[in-house]
């Protein structure tokens, strides 16, 4: 029988079709372009799915950790709550805990706060517990590896270098040889970005330097603290670094390796996905991935790196945004975004799943990498800690300042920002 809908009928229908949409919960989460806010949309759009009265927008903004935090820096010391959500770098908890930035998530994980931070890598787990509360939970880690071309290496007869010597020795033969004036021997972050911070740290810490002191003071080890400028000054003279190494940010870096414009390459681990998968990689099937060297082969470093999930202490929906970041911080995510992005997993078992293996084989190598990272210090200064690091590195890839300056300026700024 033919039902008809009169005009009360329709009207009551059209009401509670508004009442759900008004009642839907609306969340935004705040991502930067690297982080590969495409593969999150695909993440969320299934969690929209599964929660079809949540709908979550996603704000893009900031090619570099540094641009990311300037623009957050306004939006959260106005206390805007346009915010719900926001991806922060593994350096910053301990910054935004100290602003109040931050919601603390411990009642909202309840009577499984410790079994649900027991599942991460221990050093995101240390990293988002600041001061007893939980600040942030883990999105994907990171750290940084030597990426090489495959087919260069074979074509030249040389191995993947496990010593900075190597390395040199090995860009120079390959340089000569193929006779590319375009072609760089070694690619790392040189422009006065944070990535740089990496680049002194690295090879600091590999000589065995050390970034800390009694009370939580920041110094440096003062027989290592010259190290980086005379490895990076040798590999500028000897034409290893490009000329405009200074000038060169993270994704600067993949762009160049990816162009076929490089034969080594320091930089993190979703690189690998881009080079592999992009339409207009020229390397895709000649990429090799292995840890990066050090003044002698048992001495290698790196650093930590990875990004968090944190509840805007300004949010008007701040349970419902804690139900995204459990949803986001899970090993299902973490597959996901292995396979889809190469971001590495927080969770030691998603490193063994035979799916991500098969879209990272290097994965299968880089758990100890990870496990062994290093972090840079966690304290609030530290945006005060890495703008002392990079300025002065930069300054020193650059040319307008020699290693004995810019280590003294290194020194002079750690000691102004313990005062």
């Amino acid at each position: 029988m033919t039902r008809l809908i009169t005009g009360t009928t329709l009207a009551a229908i059209m009401t509670l079709s508004a009442g759900s949409a008004l009642a839907q919960t609306e969340l935004r989460i705040f991502t930067g372009g690297q982080q590969r806010p495409d593969v999150m949309r695909q993440i969320l759009d299934a969690y929209q799915e599964q929660n079809p009265d949540v709908n979550v927008e996603v704000e893009v903004g900031g090619a570099t950790s540094e641009q990311q935090q300037q623009y957050l820096n306004t939006v959260l010391a106005s206390q805007d709550s346009t915010l719900d959500v926001v991806l922060i770098d593994v350096i910053r908890p301990a910054q935004w805990a100290a602003a109040g930035w931050a919601e603390p998530l411990d009642e909202y994980l309840g009577d499984e706060r410790d079994a649900v931070m027991d599942r991460y890598l221990p050093a995101y787990r240390e990293a988002n517990i600041v001061d007893g509360q939980v600040m942030a939970l883990p999105y994907f880690a990171d750290s940084q590896f030597l990426y090489y071309r495959t087919d260069l290496l074979e074509k030249h007869g040389v191995e993947p270098p496990k010593t900075w010597d190597e390395l040199k020795a090995a860009a120079l033969k390959i340089k000569e040889a193929e006779g590319n004036p375009n072609l760089a021997g070694f690619l790392t972050a040189g422009a006065p970005i944070e990535g740089t911070v990496c680049t002194y740290l690295v090879p600091y810490w590999g000589a065995g330097g050390e970034l800390g002191g009694e009370g939580g003071a920041i110094t440096l080890s003062q027989e290592q603290a010259a190290r980086p400028f005379e490895l990076w000054g040798d590999f500028k003279e000897s034409g290893v670094l490009p000329p405009n190494i200074a000038e060169i940010p993270t994704d600067r870096i993949r762009q160049d390796f990816q162009a076929g414009n490089a034969i080594f390459a320091m930089n993190w681990g979703y690189v690998w996905n881009r080079v592999q998968n992009d339409e207009d990689s020229q390397v895709k099937g000649n990429v090799g991935v292995v840890t990066l060297p050090g003044f002698t082969a048992d001495t290698p470093a790196t650093c930590i790196g990875g990004w968090q999930l944190a509840v805007s202490a300004f949010s008007e929906n701040k349970e419902a945004a804690v139900e995204l970041v459990k949803y986001l911080s899970s090993p299902e995510v973490s597959k996901q975004q292995a396979i889809l992005a190469s971001h590495m997993p927080v969770f030691p078992e998603v490193y063994t799943d035979a799916e991500v293996l098969e879209a990272n084989p290097w994965f299968e190598d880089a758990l100890p990498v990870v496990e062994t990272a290093r972090s840079r210090p966690v304290t609030p200064a530290y945006p005060r800690v890495s703008e002392v690091i990079r300025t002065n590195m930069n300054a020193f890839l650059a040319g307008t300042q020699d290693g004995a300056a810019s280590l003294q300026g290194i020194e002079q700024g750690l000691s102004e920002v313990m005062q």
